[in-house]
């Protein structure tokens, strides 16, 4: 069953950068199963997700669902709203305040609140997968299975240069939503993805090129149901993924984590590179045996994850 977006209000939330907010707002929806009746698979969204994962506008109706990959007969999918993403009508002005770990730590607390007292797994992808690795790191024995798909423990200095240039784009832009959206497409695909699916035509009727009408259309289409501060917001948890700022290395923070840990990585990823999924996975396994890599091969780049479903599958059905 779908369920409507149910609230949790925390109270006395204090960021890592010591920010206090005395009630914050923490949304989600429930798919499947009620919660604590069948094993619990939590799904973290991306940068322009919400909690709706499933249904009309689903974003990942094709891997989620009866009788799909990860089965609702079988399941019972949970899904939180990052705090700020406007999905439940709540924005966060102050996105500076917060960071990717200061929504683990959120997400944490609202498993907590449910009486949840272990997740089967948990999967993202992009930050939603940063913040997965956020929250085992904080909670080792939260999970039975963290799988991180598209996205790495730490922001590299490419994908914080990245998200500097947007933060420069929403700051400053007359159309800030649209132009910082073109520019991210830009990362998330790659030169071959837009060759194969454009080979330089033209839309005569616009008298452009059709790759510039495509571009313009996903930045119309993002400005309407995404608000300004919500991009701000998940641009900023996006630059600040980092299991070990503030701890000790990599090898001794993830090193306490019990879970299987599956890395799924994408060989033309422009954002969260193959080579640094592969440096992690080759890292873990020095030291934690239930780990693995495997990784979807295509031409889309970061989004393939939210193309190449059969591959997901595939690589996911084991686990499931």
């Amino acid at each position: 069953m779908e369920n409507k977006i149910n609230q949790i209000q925390l109270q006395n939330f204090i960021t890592e950068s010591g920010a206090l907010y005395p009630i914050l707002h923490l949304s989600y929806q429930v798919f499947g199963p009620s919660l604590n009746t069948a094993p619990i698979v939590l799904v973290n969204h991306a940068l322009t997700g919400n909690s709706n994962v499933i249904g009309e506008q689903g974003w990942w109706n094709d891997l989620i669902g009866e009788s799909k990959t990860i089965d609702t007969n079988k399941y019972t999918v949970l899904a939180f709203n990052v705090p700020g993403n406007g999905y439940d009508g709540f924005g966060i002005e102050n996105y500076q305040d917060f960071n990717a770990r200061d929504i683990a730590r959120i997400f944490n607390q609202g498993i907590k609140a449910l009486q949840i007292s272990q997740l089967y797994a948990i999967i993202g992808g992009s930050v939603g997968g940063g913040i997965a690795w956020e929250m085992a790191a904080l909670e080792p024995k939260i999970t039975q299975h963290l799988i991180p798909i598209a996205t790495d423990w730490k922001s590299t200095d490419w994908l914080i240069a990245n998200c500097f240039l947007q933060e420069q784009i929403l700051a400053n832009s007359s159309k800030p939503i649209e132009d910082a959206r073109i520019h991210a497409m830009l990362c998330y695909r790659t030169p071959e993805s837009f060759s194969s699916k454009f080979q330089r035509t033209t839309n005569e009727e616009l008298a452009v090129f059709n790759i510039e009408s495509w571009l313009a259309h996903h930045g119309n289409k993002l400005q309407k149901r995404f608000q300004l501060s919500a991009y701000k917001m998940m641009n900023q948890l996006l630059k600040t993924i980092d299991i070990t700022r503030g701890r000790d290395s990599f090898a001794t923070v993830a090193a306490t984590i019990e879970a299987n840990i599956h890395i799924i990585g994408i060989d033309s990823d422009l954002f969260f590179t193959a080579n640094e999924n592969r440096g992690t996975y080759e890292e873990l396994k020095k030291y934690k045996e239930n780990v693995s890599y495997q990784e979807i091969v295509s031409i889309h780049g970061h989004d393939a994850f939210l193309i190449e479903y059969q591959q997901l599958h595939n690589l996911l059905a084991p686990i499931f």
